[in-house]
């Protein structure tokens, strides 16, 4: 235990998913809890996804879905309408806003809850990154990089969405293409079909690219766009839990045929059978699992994350004058040079190599895929330890349906804990908003009544 009266809880990373948590534990009923949050970033809230500048990257769930309070489903409209001067900018809660303004709505939460000298008591702040995490008896040690040490009660992985390092000729996809100078008449390559490639094709047009744009994946898929259609209402009696991958997706598109037969749309379908993601995924065999990720993951992305329909009009635009092409192909390899590099592939269906210069190549395959060749000092430090491990699927780390964090040689913590894309692994819908929130909303719940003690924990 720490030497405070008060239990000390540590969150790193202070991005969405850190935020989220935050704000439970400071709702939480009990007053003996004191936080510290730790972030590299700047800024409070937005991390990854949400620090983005660019207005035309918006939110890919409509206003309505985002509010980041479970009990409070229209939090989100009601800031947007009392902090936004533009009535235009979102008419209806079925709009999708800039995702910069999400992130203001991000920060908002704890900028509130610092103005207070109480509730300033129970939560600091640290602007600096967490580099060696150890785990003792009595609780947890974290190491900044800064010199700082410091010890805690419990600490949760709260460090989002990983990214790789930079490879020559690769530009950063979470930058401005202006970042890289990438030359405006130059080809670009970009890795990935997904929502990713879409933000940065809106970033290389509002750069004033004029190149050409090629977009490759395994299947060469595009996101579908959303519609204004509710969700249909599934009973939870009507889903086959625990059935093979096979039997599953055979039964959601029978589901989504009944529908269309008397007039429905096929997102009411995956939107209704969104709360039960989670448990459908956790009973799912090993075998299920690794059928799912190879074979149908792909298809299942495109119906399930998908782009706002300003945002499909864009990218319409964007492939009927033939500036940017999809392609289902293999690359087989990357070359840099002088100009960018020379990249050889192979098209779905063909045994013949081909090539193609290009000024820049982006990486927007999404996850690494290998979480043991993070980045993340933290998360790597645990590594390195034995304190977490990899899941069989090399997807995240391994966790419990509590979050608790399992060591190397398969122990659940008592006191580390992560949330968020890093736990996909156990819950693997847990990249949206809608997720992450009801997550951390159990996880304060666990830490501030319990103190994560694994004793009081369900399997």
């Amino acid at each position: 235990m720490t030497s405070s009266s008060r239990r000390h809880v540590i969150i790193i990373g202070g991005g969405a998913s850190g935020v989220l948590l935050t704000y439970q534990l400071l709702h939480r009923p009990t007053r003996d809890l004191r936080l510290t949050l730790i972030e590299q970033r700047p800024d409070i809230g937005r991390g990854i996804a949400y620090h983005t500048g660019n207005p035309d990257h918006l939110l890919n769930v409509r206003v309505s879905n985002m509010s980041a309070l479970p009990d409070q489903p229209d939090h989100f409209w009601r800031w947007l309408n009392a902090h936004s001067a533009d009535a235009s900018l979102c008419p209806d809660p079925y709009c999708f806003v800039p995702r910069r303004i999400y992130g203001d709505y991000m920060a908002s939460l704890l900028e509130q809850q610092t103005s207070g000298p109480t509730d300033a008591r129970r939560l600091s702040i640290l602007h600096a990154t967490c580099v060696d995490i150890n785990e003792g008896p009595a609780g947890v040690s974290v190491k900044l990089d800064d010199g700082r040490s410091l010890m805690a009660d419990n600490v949760v992985l709260a460090t989002g969405h990983d990214t790789r390092a930079n490879l020559p000729a690769h530009a950063n996809p979470w930058a401005p293409p202006s970042a890289a100078h990438i030359d405006t008449e130059a080809t670009v390559l970009i890795l990935g079909t997904g929502l990713t490639m879409v933000d940065y094709v809106l970033s290389l047009l509002r750069d004033g690219h004029r190149g050409f744009i090629i977009a490759i994946s395994r299947r060469g898929l595009l996101a579908k766009p959303h519609r204004h259609i509710d969700a249909l209402r599934i009973e939870e009696a009507e889903v086959p839990f625990g059935a093979s991958i096979n039997h599953l997706l055979r039964w959601l598109r029978d589901h989504i045929d009944r529908n269309a037969a008397q007039g429905g749309d096929w997102r009411s379908v995956i939107d209704g059978l969104r709360p039960y993601t989670q448990r459908l995924w956790h009973e799912l065999s090993q075998t299920s699992k690794r059928r799912f990720l190879e074979h149908a993951r792909a298809w299942w992305d495109v119906h399930r994350h998908r782009m706002a329909p300003e945002v499909e009009a864009r990218i319409a635009e964007v492939l009927d004058r033939g500036q940017l092409a999809l392609m289902a192909a293999k690359v087989t390899s990357i070359e840099p040079n002088n100009t960018g590099a020379r990249v050889k592939y192979r098209l779905r269906g063909h045994s013949d190599p081909l090539d193609i210069q290009v000024g820049a190549v982006v990486d927007c395959t999404g996850i690494v895929k290998d979480p043991r060749a993070t980045l993340n000092p933290a998360v790597r430090s645990l590594f390195d330890r034995g304190l977490c491990r990899v899941d069989p699927l090399c997807i995240g780390i391994e966790t419990d349906r509590n979050c608790g964090v399992i060591s190397r040689a398969g122990a659940t913590s008592r006191h580390l804990f992560a949330v968020g894309p890093l736990t996909r692994a156990a819950f693997w819908e847990i990249n949206a908003i809608p997720d992450i929130r009801s997550q951390c909303a159990a996880l304060a719940a666990l830490l501030a009544d319990t103190g994560g003690d694994a004793s009081t924990r369900t399997a």
